[in-house]
């Protein structure tokens, strides 16, 4: 492993601690009894404390240095006098380990007592300070010029979302994003709760990926020797439990599909869905705008957020508009009877890309996704729609060619779609058999299979049923202002790294030669290495291994190539 220079500093570090008769990764408990917010919040000057955390800067003067200390809850000032520390003859505790043995991001823990600078300014007079855990990578900590500009910051996104550890100590803003992520769920499953519904878990692992209009993860069982999926969706193990006999159940899922990634789209995330027995969609709209109105509350305090260049408000109640409205506003084009055929024209002669495998509701689908949902800011419920396109729901008690759903759109985005739900299980067979047939056509997005068991749950009887799914990922993404869904992700899925390639002082010196000039003559870069022919053909051949240079033959002349 190629170490930098900083990295072999601090390792030697660690073995003159350890010579010193330290730990530096001592394996007992340390006695914390305060954090740096309770000691702000609960200032009482000569109060001792005992804290813990990473030390997080330094100023040195000479004898005495103040330092900030960071903890789970923020940084706390801390002065360190020599002659406090170290009050016998033996000065080696602070000369030694604390100004030239310790670094910045090593974990201590101190014990003192608090006092009040002479600036006004709340710190922990240190009378004893343990080495925790010695850091042996700096880090890359922003620095702040006397006019407050800040310089390094470490705001590379690949970076921070590869290594989220490190965007957390650095950049102690992004916490709060999690944070209020917790608070979101803990109020959702409070309003559950109270409501008198009960959380429940289904399988991850299940053997027909249903429930959903996705593409799925395939693994294989090896004892039972048959492929299951990673779930897609957890609605029809959720309908089951109605069937058994619960009249509200809730599930915080985490669901896989495997397609394509980008700002709002991640391989792995988390759904909620409930289900609700003798509801209706629009029981169930008043009942959703309700909980946003009360989970926005609880994590900003309010209902009002921004959202980029848009202010929303989460207060109920929210607008409805039926599909066919929708579009007829946006469009001119009136969807209602209009054959596969009318809709394919619709489609193309508004510029949609679509293509033969989609079927009536993949058609209105991309119809209403790219000159309708953009244009809904405001909370507004999208209701109504066509029968194709929700093969699990309930058909529209006044016009057969709709369904009894609706999908909440903000900012031009769906964050939660409910049905009055399918409970004809004769119905629920013809639906799935004509995605089956989507299926056979090329959509790779229909239903591929039928979950027979679940068809045999329904003919048991499933009562009137609505259900809710809400993206968790996408909701808190509005409630905190983040654009891209790997801010709300602590390890979004990403590219596998590249390795580091090491190569020899050899290979580093015919790199840094076509660094300076590209594309030289073999025999030329050859003579300026001035390499004998053992080790220059073991560095060219490393090289060219490692795919950094190639050899360009041109007649009888050879060229090397760098490819950075």
């Amino acid at each position: 492993m190629q170490l930098s220079e900083q990295e072999i500093i601090r390792r030697d570090k660690l073995e003159a601690l350890r010579g010193l008769g330290i730990n530096p990764y001592p394996a007992n408990l340390f006695p914390v009894n305060h954090s740096s917010k309770q000691i702000k919040e609960q200032f009482e000057e000569g109060k001792k404390v005992i804290v813990a955390g990473r030390l997080m800067s330094v100023r040195d003067q000479g004898k005495a240095s103040f330092a900030e200390l960071q903890d789970s809850e923020g940084r706390i000032q801390m002065y360190f006098n020599r002659d406090v520390i170290c009050p016998d003859e033996d000065k080696t505790l602070y000369n030694q380990v604390f100004k030239k043995l310790t670094d910045l991001g090593d974990f201590i823990g101190v014990e003192g007592e608090l006092f009040t600078t002479q600036v006004g300014a709340k710190c922990i007079r240190v009378s004893k300070f343990t080495f925790l855990s010695k850091t042996l990578r700096p880090l890359p900590l922003p620095k702040v010029d006397e006019e407050g500009r800040i310089h390094d910051a470490f705001n590379d996104a690949e970076l921070r979302y590869r290594m989220r550890y490190v965007d957390l100590v650095v950049n102690p803003h992004v916490k709060e994003v999690f944070i209020k992520r917790t608070k979101l769920f803990t109020a959702m499953r409070t309003f559950f709760n109270q409501a008198g519904y009960m959380e429940v878990e289904t399988p991850v692992l299940q053997s027909i990926a249903g429930g959903a209009a996705a593409r799925p993860f395939i693994t294989h069982h090896n004892s039972l020797d048959i492929p299951l999926y990673m779930r897609i969706a957890n609605e029809l193990y959720l309908k089951r439990l109605i069937v058994g006999g619960f009249d509200g159940v809730y599930e915080f899922s985490k669901n896989f599909r495997n397609e394509g990634m980008d700002r709002t789209h991640n391989p792995e995330f988390t759904a909620m869905e409930i289900y609700v027995a003798y509801k209706d969609y629009n029981w169930m709209m008043e009942f959703t705008e309700n909980l946003l109105e009360y989970c926005a509350t609880a994590v900003n305090g309010t209902t009002e957020t921004t959202f980029g260049e848009h202010q929303v408000n989460f207060k109920a109640p929210y607008a409805r508009v039926t599909m066919t409205d929708a579009i007829k506003q946006f469009t001119g084009f009136d969807i209602s009877g209009k054959t596969e055929a009318e809709l394919y024209a619709a489609a193309k002669g508004m510029g949609i890309e679509v293509n033969e495998t989609m079927g009536k509701g993949k058609l209105i689908d991309e119809i209403f996704g790219a000159k309708c949902e953009g244009n809904f800011i405001q909370p507004t419920f999208i209701t109504d729609y066509p029968k194709e396109m929700s093969p699990l729901c309930k058909e529209h008690r006044d016009n057969p060619e709709l369904t009894e759903r609706f999908e909440l759109m903000v900012c031009g985005k769906e964050v939660a779609n409910a049905y009055s739900e399918l409970n004809d299980p004769i119905d629920q067979r013809e639906r799935f058999e004509a995605q089956l047939k989507l299926a056979e056509r090329g959509d790779d997005e229909a239903t591929q299979f039928i979950d027979h068991d679940f068809l045999r749950a329904l003919e048991y009887g499933m009562p009137p049923t609505s259900g809710l799914g809400i993206g968790m990922d996408r909701l808190i993404m509005f409630l905190t202002n983040n654009a891209s869904i790997q801010e709300v992700l602590f390890f979004p899925q990403m590219r596998p790294e590249k390795k580091q390639v090491e190569l020899s002082e050899d290979e580093k010196f015919i790199i840094s030669l076509l660094k300076a000039e590209n594309n030289q003559a073999l025999g030329q870069l050859k003579e300026k290495s001035a390499l004998s022919g053992k080790k220059w053909d073991a560095a060219m051949k490393g090289l060219s291994k490692h795919g950094l240079v190639k050899v360009i033959v041109d007649g009888d002349s050879k060229t090397v190539e760098y490819k950075s």
